[in-house]
This record gives structure tokens, C-alpha cells and sequence, in this order.
């Protein structure tokens, strides 16, 4: 479903320094519904590659093919849409709007793919993830668990095929730990979607069928195992 082949990026150095390597990912495919936790230290491009696959960073050479479609060959405009149709993102920082209630937070983002219906369907999502009496509240008045609730149903409300999860969990104590990786794994199961997240915490990546380190598969940043 998805297949990443070839993909390498690095990033420019100051003072004429060679680039920086950050990206080198030979040939890694998650399949259609797999649960992946991929584990990897600070620095070593966990979040740049979720956004290389989102279509949010083009790396400079190499394929990003989700089903018969290569991001890479998309334009900006193109990546957009595929991105809002088919891939679900959850942020670290979960970037809510502050000035938009959870249920028109979920709601527009459904808007980029053209779902007509965002509203009904914004309700059953923030339903889903057990804030049927919170839609109208704003991001200020929910905790953090909460506001990342509101996040997994933005992420999950247009079906996409894949989710990507950048350190979901980071900011949550353990019990809301647990029930949000819980929540994300069921709805993404309902759906049949693909999940990936990146995390630096082992206790999260215990919980996923498939637990990869990042140098598995990036060559970049191969560090020893602890």
C-alpha cells in the first residue's frame, strides 16, 4: 500500500559544509492495515519523513507511492489534495485552530477533500472519540488529552488510508497515554487503515504489532541499538 523506494533528502550546511544527510531509505512497504511504531532518537528525521510521505516536504530523489500514486511526481497543489483525501495526520503539537470550536475544528478539515457533509460527520467523529458533550467547546476550555481527541478524529473523519502519528502521546501523562494510542488503533482497525507513528518511547511502541528502529531503515542516522 505503501512503498517508499530510493528516498533521499539532506538538508543544506552553513558555511559551505557538505549537506547534511537526513533521509536515505532504500526500500521500506507497509502494507494496507499494518500498525507500525517506528523508534528513533531526537535528530535522527522521524518527523521529516512522516512529512516526506504526507507530501508536506519533496525529498530529492526517490519514490513516495501510496497505492498506484507517487507523491513525488505531484505539484504542490496536487499533494494537497491527495494529503486531505487519503493520508490523516496526527501532530505532535496537534495544532488546533483556538479560534474554532472541536466540532469546526474536525469539520474543516474535511473541507479540503470536499466532504459536503463535514458537519454530520465532524459530530460522529468527536461521538467516536468520547467528546459528544465537548463539540462545542474551544481548544482553551479542553485538557490536553482532550484537545488530542479532537486531533485523531481531524485525522480519521475523511477515511484516509494511512495515518501518520508524530509523538501522538508525548505530552500526556500515562493513563491518557494509553487511551489515546487505544482509540487511534481501534478507529484506524474500523477503517482499515494503515497507521504509522514515530516515537521515541518504548513503552508506545510496545503496544504496536510492528515496532521498527528508524536506522532499520533509514541509513542516514544508523545508530546502535541500546
Amino acid at each position: 500500500m505503501l512503498t517508499l523506494h530510493n528516498v533521499q533528502l539532506a538538508y543544506p550546511s552553513p558555511d559551505n559544509e557538505p549537506p547534511v544527510q537526513v533521509l536515505d531509505v532504500p526500500e521500506w512497504t507497509v502494507a494496507a492495515g499494518e500498525q507500525v511504531a517506528l523508534i528513533g532518537v531526537s535528530g535522527s528525521g522521524k518527523t521529516t519523513l512522516l512529512n516526506v510521505i504526507a507530501g508536506i516536504i519533496t525529498p530529492d530523489r526517490g519514490e513516495v507511492r501510496l497505492d498506484d500514486t507517487d507523491l513525488v511526481r505531484l505539484d504542490e497543489a496536487q499533494r494537497d489534495r491527495f494529503r486531505a483525501t487519503y493520508i490523516g495526520y496526527v501532530f505532535q503539537n496537534i495544532l488546533l485552530l483556538p479560534a474554532f470550536t472541536a466540532l469546526e475544528n474536525v469539520a474543516l478539515g474535511m473541507k479540503f477533500a470536499d466532504h459536503r457533509a463535514g458537519t454530520a460527520r465532524a459530530q460522529v467523529m468527536l461521538e467516536k472519540v468520547g467528546l459528544r458533550d465537548r463539540a462545542r467547546y474551544f481548544p482553551r476550555q479542553l485538557s490536553a488529552g482532550q484537545q488530542q481527541r479532537v486531533g485523531i478524529a481531524r485525522a480519521l473523519a475523511n477515511r484516509p488510508k494511512l495515518v501518520l502519528a508524530d509523538e501522538p502521546t508525548s505530552a500526556l501523562d500515562a493513563r491518557n497515554r494509553d487511551a489515546v494510542l487505544d482509540l487511534m488503533q481501534t478507529l484506524c482497525l474500523d477503517i482499515g487503515a494503515a497507521l504509522i507513528v514515530v516515537t521515541h518511547d518504548e513503552a508506545v511502541a510496545r503496544r504496536f504489532p510492528t515496532t521498527l528502529r528508524l536506522s532499520e531503515i533509514n541509513r542516514a542516522h544508523q545508530y546502535p541499538s541500546p
